[in-house]
């Protein structure tokens, strides 16, 4: 079992990040994650009034202050870079991080950003075609051939573009979402699966969508996504699958959990129950949240828990009280 924090949002001031990523590492977290993103979003499209500093420098700045997390993104924003341009800054990243570099790719989403920006924003379809295309060009160049491509999106000609990445034949791929389209290309591309509410559709966060992810519906995703690399002629398990927890509360006493779970299926309009099983939340006790990662990794088959750096407090007690447990 891997654990990941995705720093980045509600950092404030960029200057911390190197004293966060050692902290993060000291710990014995296993990977950092960062967002791509120009503007930032909540649910039903609430600006999150902060800044967003640059996916990559981020990776750049953690890489050089780490010795052993792995590095990515949850998920570098395909629209917004030429696949030349991602392959080359990923491998820049994965020699700086001798070889720690994970290739985090994602359709987009947030449309608020490329209205703001007027960056082109075509329908999901378009998008999932886009991100499919780019991963085949990108697994090219790191390919040791000149590769060569026409397609309906990007076009290469014996493009030799150095360096290649350090691992081979690639860094692992994580792909980020959950519509039926995005599973597709991660039956045929992902080595992880980070899987959330479908939200490419509609350019947000709906709280509805949220909310009907539950149990049933993530097992069900994860089947689909199996079944159709098995299709494919990959094998079926070797996508691993990440989930992100983006509400962690960590409570003191079964009753303070339990007045936890009930706020938030309040707010999301489900049960206690359901709130407390939900693949986007993570409520509990240490030893509750313990007893409940072990669940996902029995019926989900989890391979890694994300959550967001919000609270210095709960990260080193989530490191302390929780991750030995689940190390076993």
């Amino acid at each position: 079992m891997r654990f990941g924090i995705q720093l980045g949002i509600g950092l404030g001031d960029i200057a911390r990040l190197r004293d966060l990523a050692q902290m993060v590492e000291d710990l014995g977290y296993d990977v950092i994650y960062f967002p791509d993103h120009l503007v930032l979003e909540g649910p039903e499209r609430q600006r999150v009034d902060a800044p967003s500093f640059d996916s990559m420098a981020m990776a750049t700045i953690v890489a050089t202050a780490t010795k052993r997390v792995r590095i990515g993104h949850m998920v570098l924003c395909n629209l917004f870079r030429h696949p030349a341009m991602t392959a080359q800054s990923l491998a820049t990243l994965d020699h700086l991080s001798k070889g720690r570099a994970l290739a985090g790719l994602g359709t987009g989403w947030t449309e608020t950003e490329f209205r703001m920006t007027g960056i082109p924003f075509p329908p999901i379809g378009e998008r999932l075609r886009m991100l499919d295309e780019s991963l085949t060009c990108i697994r090219g160049l790191w390919g040791e051939a000149p590769f060569t491509h026409a397609g309906e999106f990007f076009r290469f000609e014996a493009a030799d573009i150095l360096p290649r990445s350090v691992q081979k034949p690639h860094p692992p791929i994580v792909l980020g979402g959950g519509g039926k389209g995005l599973l597709r290309v991660a039956a045929k591309h992902a080595d992880v699966l980070n899987l959330i509410a479908d939200v490419g559709k509609q350019g947000y966060i709906s709280m509805e969508g949220a909310a009907k992810l539950g149990d049933d519906v993530f097992r069900g995703k994860i089947d689909f996504v199996r079944a159709e690399a098995a299709k494919l002629g990959r094998d079926p398990n070797s996508i691993e699958i990440s989930n992100f927890a983006f509400t962690m509360v960590m409570s003191d006493t079964a009753e303070a959990s339990k007045g936890v779970r009930e706020a938030v299926a309040s707010f999301v309009k489900t049960t206690p129950d359901a709130a407390a099983r939900a693949p986007m939340a993570l409520l509990g006790t240490p030893e509750e949240m313990i007893m409940e990662v072990r669940r996902r990794q029995k019926n989900w088959d989890v391979r890694e828990l994300v959550f967001q750096f919000s609270d210095e407090g709960v990260v080193k007690r989530f490191a302390r009280e929780v991750m030995p447990a689940l190390r076993t």
